[in-house]
Formats: C-alpha cells, structure tokens, sequence
C-alpha cells in the first residue's frame, strides 16, 4: 500500500473523515413551547469515566445545541436504514427556520428523562449534560447514560449477536457524503487474536 498526503485542489492539507464511518443518531429536544425537535448528527462517541458516557460534538450554531443548553438533556436515536428518509429530511432542514412536526410520527417521552424519543428506533440513549468544552466554533458534551431505551428482542439471548445486529440495520455515513448500510458479517470476537502474534 502506498500513501500519500491528502491535500486540496490548491496544495494545502484536506482535513477530513473521508472513508472513517460513525453512526448517525437524531438527538431529541423540547422547544420552549413544549413542542419536539429532532436534529441529525454524527461526531458521537464515547467514553468513561467511572461508568460509560457517551460525548458528542455539536458545531455551529443549532437550535438543539440552544435546547441543551436550556435544558441540559436530551434523546440519542440511533438512526436505522428504515429511519434514513427521516433522518436525512430532519437534517436538512434547520431548526431555526423549519417546523418539523410530522403527522403520525411515533413520539414518546423518556423514561427517565424529559426528553422526546423516536418509537421507530431501536436504540435510544436519554443523556444528561455533565461536562462542556467550548470549541471555537462548535462545542463537545460529555454525558451521563441516564437511560438506554431498547426494541425488546434485542434482549432475547436466544438470538445470537449476529441476528440481533441485523434487526438493528444502522446506518453508517462518511465525509464522502454518502450514507451506507451495515452488511453484519461477524469478523470475530474481541481479544479472538490475543496469542496469536501476527506474522506481517
């Protein structure tokens, strides 16, 4: 394999996540009049600290960044290949000038936290805020698990991992601007490769 340095069209270094995916998820909101706002995003991951956290980047100005700020919770929906045309529409158009009521879209409030939740997805995070870092223009959340909501046959243990995961069907999205779904061939199992020293 040879590599190169990836550079723009005018020689300067391209900044990018090109072909490295990551899992969409609709964060969920309530605006000030109560009603519920959904917005697309992607810099979510986690980390630990005690327990498992979840942290998220939000960039830019956004009305559910404003809504976290006022409220210091809100819905993680992982969004899956059924959910795509929803996701993608709630994306697309921005809070501050869209009303993004949809008849007979399944809505429901948390468990845990007052927060709206997609019925349609199968994996839900309910996150309270418990450390931000302002960025120049954007802004990173470190978040306590409050809840997780999840479809009910992802608990049957008489699936295996494998067919729990294609009822999942994520979504996954590049800096290509492509979304992509996630062919669930299991390539082995975490420390499988532990004693066995690789010969390059």
């Amino acid at each position: 394999m040879k590599k190169i340095p990836l550079k723009n069209t005018d020689g300067t270094p391209e900044k990018t996540n090109g072909f490295c995916p990551q899992t969409p998820f609709l964060y969920g909101t309530y605006k000030e009049d109560g009603r519920p706002n959904f917005g697309l995003f992607n810099w979510f991951s986690y980390c630990w600290d005690g327990e498992l956290h979840v942290m998220c980047c939000i960039g830019g100005a956004k009305l559910t960044k404003d809504r976290i700020h006022a409220t210091g919770v809100f819905s993680a929906n992982l969004v899956t290949e059924q959910m795509l045309p929803l996701a993608d529409w709630f994306g697309s158009n921005p809070g501050y000038e869209t009303d993004k009521r949809i008849d007979g879209l399944s809505i429901e409030r948390g468990a845990a936290l007052n927060v709206p939740t997609l019925a349609d997805s199968p994996y839900t995070y309910e996150l309270e805020v418990k450390q931000n870092i302002p960025l120049d223009e954007g802004e990173i959340f470190i978040c306590r698990i409050a809840n997780i909501l999840i479809d009910e046959r992802l608990t049957d243990e008489t699936a295996s991992v494998d067919e729990r995961f294609k009822l999942v069907s994520p979504v996954l999205l590049t800096g290509t601007e492509r979304y992509y779904g996630v062919t669930p061939n299991a390539l082995g199992k975490w420390n499988q490769w532990k004693n066995t020293k690789p010969a390059l």
